[in-house]
């Protein structure tokens, strides 16, 4: 029998490539993958036609706690980073996770920033 904790993480991973299966980034249009872990927020941008990561932003170096706040100096930082790097536009990679909370912080500030998601 197979345990709780295995059957849950099999489920998260089929969501993930369910969504994963209809994105695919490319140089002029990379993919935003954004991951939320316990303590910290990530997201980068990655070409997967080279499989490279282009830009990336974190709240490892933020000494304040994962929160919505977080959340839009990540999305701000994204976006920047991308206008850099003359990227315009991305696919938004959400994973396992529903579209709202600190993903869609995340997206609205990138947005903002002035990349098209």
């Amino acid at each position: 029998m197979e345990s709780s904790l295995k059957r849950k993480l099999k489920l998260r991973s089929k969501r993930a490539q369910r969504v994963r299966k209809k994105l695919k980034g490319t140089a002029s249009r990379p993919r935003l993958c954004i991951n939320i872990t316990n303590k910290y927020i990530y997201a980068q941008l990655i070409d997967d036609d080279k499989g490279t990561t282009i830009a990336a932003a974190s709240s490892l170096k933020d000494s304040s706690a994962k929160s919505k706040q977080t959340a839009a100096a990540i999305g701000d930082r994204i976006g920047k980073k991308a206008k850099e790097a003359k990227i315009d536009s991305a696919v938004f990679d959400r994973g396992f996770r529903k579209y709202h909370g600190l993903l869609s912080e995340i997206a609205d500030k990138a947005r903002e920033a002035g990349l098209q998601v």
